[in-house]
């Protein structure tokens, strides 16, 4: 099943049996098709909304950069730049590509360098990547969508559409579900018939649904983020079913990646929990977020290492770091030894954990980087061994883009 698994990611999505139904959470058809053809309309009449904006984003947002072209002697922005030059030599148009383009949207939003922004909007359209099969794989292409065009100055609506039209085709597939006695989102419909698992990893569509309540206004998809986290007064979400307080998570175990409900040892969660606070504005988001932070990356849970921080068992370290520095951004005085934690991290891979690494963690002939961050190797997870793919290149550009923005960031 696992092999099958693996081999499912780049399949395509199997389609809905007709003449079935199942229990649907939101009411979407007129108010999905209403919400495309108004931002279409806005399309229509600002045509130049395609091209790059005509605003830059406003001073002291997530989105603050400095001025094109301005130099930087930063290491981390140097580093970051070396990992990405090689993710765009690797890069596919799919879930792989779409982490690499998530570090590069910090990355821009950094230093201003027009030549990202031209590969992620002209030479490679993010509007023309893969559908993708599991639930996340869309998410995280919306994510990219999102992130640029925030970055970009909020003028480039299309992207908004296109991510908007993934969330409510993965909606239509009835992949948001109650069926297991609870609210998440799942890899595939139940329908499918198939080995349907969930996990913090699939339910980063509710990331997606505040994005998209960002960028359109349109409350429905607040409401999706909160029948998710919260459930609906007789059924829970993902609180209710996962969190035990003090910022422990707990799921299902299982392979990492191919059943766990709960990767990262919960780190998923504190993008969810950020992009439900600044959504509304509830401070028991940010709590939760905090606790949860604070617990995955105190080595005395056994998920980090003690000295360096790295993860002991599991891949997606793009994702891993990214997380985190969600975290930090809402709560940047009570996380306030997170950019010190990540940056010791990302060091020990950069050094090959200090020239002790029995396995390579960084190539430096073209400073490709391994999937897996263990220095010996042995972790959980899809392809941790593999070193400079799109995959692995485009979580390691993710990580480093993220974590150079942040530790730049007045």
């Amino acid at each position: 099943m696992t092999q099958q698994r693996k081999q499912s990611k780049h399949s395509t999505r199997p389609s809905a049996p007709k003449g079935r139904s199942f229990t649907s959470p939101v009411a979407m058809g007129v108010v999905g098709l209403v919400a495309i053809v108004i931002l279409a309309l806005i399309l229509w009449v600002n045509p130049t909304a395609r091209e790059e904006p005509a605003r830059p984003p406003a001073a002291g947002s997530r989105t603050e950069r400095a001025e094109p072209g301005t130099p930087s002697t930063n290491t981390w922005v140097e580093r970051s730049f070396a990992v990405t030059r090689l993710f765009h030599e690797v890069y596919t148009p799919c879930w792989e590509g779409a982490y690499g383009a998530l570090g590069d949207a910090y990355l821009f939003a950094l230093t201003g360098d027009s030549s990202l922004l031209r590969f992620h909007t002209r030479d490679h359209d993010l509007r023309e990547m893969c559908v993708g099969t599991w639930v996340d794989d869309r998410a995280w292409v919306c994510l990219a969508e999102l992130a640029w065009w925030r970055v970009s100055g909020g003028g480039n609506m299309s992207l908004v559409i296109d991510a908007m039209q993934r969330y409510q085709e993965a909606l239509q597939e009835k992949r948001l579900s109650n069926h297991e006695g609870f609210w998440a989102w799942y890899s595939y419909a139940p329908y499918i018939g198939y080995d349907v698992f969930t996990n913090s990893n699939m339910n980063q569509m509710v990331t997606v649904a505040c994005g998209l309540y960002e960028a359109t206004g349109n409350r429905q998809f607040l409401e999706d983020a909160l029948l998710v986290w919260n459930g609906d007064g007789r059924l829970p979400g993902l609180e209710r079913r996962w969190y035990r307080g003090e910022g422990r998570w707990e799921g299902r175990p299982g392979e990492a990646a191919f059943g766990r409900e709960l990767p990262w040892g919960g780190a998923g969660m504190c993008s969810i929990g950020a992009a439900l606070y600044r959504a509304t504005g509830d401070e028991k988001y940010r709590d939760i977020v905090v606790a949860t932070a604070k617990r995955i990356m105190d080595p005395a849970h056994g998920w980090v290492d003690s000295d360096d921080f790295y993860q002991i068992r599991m891949d997606g370290n793009g994702a891993f770091v990214h997380f985190l520095m969600d975290a930090y951004e809402i709560a940047p005085e009570e996380l306030n030894d997170l950019p010190w934690k990540v940056e010791r991290m990302l060091e020990h891979v950069w050094t090959n954990h200090y020239g002790k690494a029995t396995v390579t963690l960084h190539r430096t002939s073209d400073h490709g980087i391994r999937n897996g961050w263990n220095p010996h190797g042995g972790e959980e997870g899809y392809g941790v061994g593999e070193i400079g793919t799109v995959h692995a290149q485009g979580e390691a550009a993710r990580a480093f883009g993220v974590f150079a923005y942040f530790s730049n960031r007045k």
